[in-house]
C-alpha cells in the first residue's frame, strides 16, 4: 500500500509532462509514453507497451488517456488509474481553455495559420515515430507484416470502419495459431531477443 502511495506523484508528474503532446492526438503520445515508461523509469519492456497500445486502441476512449489508465492501474491500483487520468488531461484543458480565449482574437491572423500548419507537420513525425517503435515489436513474422499491410491497404482504399478491421485483425490472429498449432509449426506470439532465445534454450536443455 504505501509502495502504491509513492507512486501516485511519479505517476501524475510523468503523465502531466506528457499531456501537451495531445495536440496530435492520442498515438502522437505513444513515442513520449514509451520514452518516460519504458525507457526512463523501466514500468514496462517493450513487448508490455505494445500490447498495451494495442488494448488501448481498441478500447472505447482516447489511445493516450487510454494507455495512462492502465499503466496508472498496474502501478498504483486504481488511485493510480484516476491519477494518471487526471495527470495527461489536465494540460490538454488548460491549454485548449487558454488558446479558445487567443482564437478568438486571432482568428485568421497569417502567424496563427502558419503556426499550426508547423504543428500539423510536427505531429506527423511524432505519429511515424511511434508507429516505427511498435512495428519493431509487433511485426516478428510473415503473417504479422501481411496482417498490417493488408490492414493498411483497407483502411486507406476503403471506408471500412476502423473496429472491423481491429476485429478483423483479432480474428486473422486467433485463426493463424490455430491452424499453425494444428499442423504442429512453431508458434511465437512476439519478437525473440537474444535473451529469450537463450532461456528457451536453458529450459529445452533441461526439461
Amino acid at each position: 500500500m504505501l509502495q502504491q502511495l509513492r507512486m501516485l506523484f511519479p505517476l501524475f508528474w510523468t503523465f502531466f509532462r506528457i499531456g501537451p503532446a495531445t495536440f496530435g492526438g492520442g498515438y502522437a503520445m505513444i513515442s513520449l509514453i514509451e520514452h518516460e515508461t519504458v525507457t526512463k523509469r523501466r514500468w514496462l519492456d517493450d513487448q508490455e507497451l505494445s500490447d498495451l497500445v494495442s488494448i488501448a486502441g481498441s478500447a472505447p476512449g482516447g489511445v493516450g488517456v487510454n494507455a495512462a489508465a492502465f499503466i496508472g492501474y498496474r502501478m498504483a491500483g486504481i488511485t493510480g488509474a484516476v491519477i494518471s487520468i487526471i495527470g495527461i488531461t489536465l494540460p490538454t484543458f488548460l491549454i485548449i481553455l487558454g488558446l479558445s480565449f487567443l482564437y478568438m482574437n486571432l482568428d485568421g491572423n497569417p502567424k496563427v495559420a502558419a503556426a499550426m500548419k508547423g504543428i500539423q507537420a510536427a505531429v506527423i513525425a511524432l505519429i511515424l515515430s511511434a508507429a516505427y517503435r511498435m512495428a519493431k515489436t509487433s511485426l516478428f513474422d510473415l503473417s504479422t507484416v501481411i496482417i498490417a499491410i493488408a490492414t493498411l491497404v483497407v483502411l486507406l482504399f476503403t471506408e471500412i470502419n476502423p473496429i472491423y478491421a481491429i476485429l478483423s485483425g483479432l480474428l486473422i490472429g486467433v485463426v493463424n495459431i490455430t491452424v499453425k498449432m494444428l499442423l504442429g509449426l512453431k508458434v511465437r506470439t512476439e519478437k525473440e531477443t537474444p535473451q529469450k532465445r537463450e532461456d528457451a534454450v536453458y529450459l529445452e536443455y533441461y526439461i
